[in-house]
């Protein structure tokens, strides 16, 4: 059984008091990257998940409202059972605890992520992008993301400055590219840990309540791209390619390969950006301090998108030659 706090009392009345649900069993289910927590209940010999999102910290109506609008295009993501938004709770349908990370290997990668695609074009095709009334990504979202990795991995983790000039021209850069592109129904953290792999073979998808209308490129680089696992540059070339392809005769883009893979390139350079901010944030404010073992990958990102373009070749070495050293040099300490 899980230990008691203010929050999992509140949550066991919930449940036991206001739903008439037997409980036999509560385990923790896993905690993200936020203040939401999860829990495995039992009752009735089925298996449900608990959502806790303290109300003063997480948008509830957010998750129900983005639910609600994936089911009725076909997306699969997890069915509530019961809500009680006032405290910050949410029943849920239960999608097991075995994501797509713990399955990839070299064996599996290319069926996996062929799946993990088809979902992708499945919400990237069956949302309307006019009618859905999420927020869009633009100019200041954009640039709020980019400072997060300016705020947190350099001054308040390095406590280094970005040349201005350098800096600012690399965020105009990632933004007016991310502005031109085609916009989709956008997941906003679409890789191998929020695919879960159900018994029946298929992908369920999850922590979705952050979904934007955004570049079509956002969420395919956050797949092959992850944060959390890295395949060679020659796997995620074809893999991009394939789902390229697969817009082009849909009519979703209109444009040659070379200009969709910078858009590709860019785009993930701006989240890589971001998540290693969000990751030192994770590590000096919310004490999850694992986090900080991603931040080389994702920074090798970066820093490999830099050595392909010219003029993003001295933020590159920037990164390579001064904040890499220094990150390592954080991790001595």
């Amino acid at each position: 059984m899980i230990n008691a706090d203010l929050r999992t009392i509140a949550m066991s009345d919930w449940l036991e008091n206001d739903l008439l649900m037997e409980i036999i069993s509560c385990e923790t289910a896993s905690n993200d990257a936020s203040f939401r927590r999860y829990f495995r209940v039992i009752s009735d010999q089925k298996s449900y998940i608990v959502m806790d999102a303290p109300p003063e910290k997480e948008n509830i109506e957010a998750f129900v409202r983005v639910a609600k609008l994936l089911e009725q295009a076909g997306v699969n993501v997890p069915k509530i059972y019961q809500q009680n938004l006032e405290d910050g709770f949410l029943l849920l349908e239960d999608f097991g605890s075995v994501c797509l990370l713990d399955q990839l290997n070299i064996q599996t990668a290319g069926a996996l992520y062929q799946s993990a695609c088809d979902a992708l074009f499945n919400l990237q095709t069956s949302v309307s992008v006019t009618e859905c009334a999420l927020s869009h990504y633009d100019n200041a979202l954009l640039e709020r993301e980019l400072l997060i990795f300016e705020d947190w991995l350099l001054h308040e983790l390095l406590d280094i400055e970005a040349p201005i000039f350098l800096w600012d021209r690399v965020k105009e850069l990632l933004i007016s590219s991310a502005l031109s592109q085609p916009v989709v129904c956008v997941h906003r953290d679409y890789h191998s840990r929020n695919l879960m792999l159900l018994e029946e073979g298929s992908l369920g998808i999850i922590d979705f309540q952050d979904a934007v209308v955004g570049p079509i490129t956002y969420d395919l680089v956050s797949l092959l791209k992850d944060c959390y696992v890295a395949w060679p540059e020659s796997e995620i070339e074809q893999w991009m390619h394939n789902y390229y392809d697969r817009l082009l005769k849909a009519g979703l883009i209109n444009c040659h390969l070379v200009q969709f893979k910078r858009w590709f390139d860019l785009m993930g350079m701006q989240r890589h950006l971001k998540a290693v901010g969000i990751f030192s944030r994770l590590h000096l404010r919310d004490g999850k301090s694992t986090y900080l073992q991603d931040i080389p990958r994702t920074l090798n990102y970066v820093i490999s998108v830099c050595a392909k373009y010219p003029e993003l070749a001295e933020w590159g070495a920037y990164l390579e030659y001064q904040v890499f050293p220094k990150f390592e040099g954080y991790l001595l300490l």
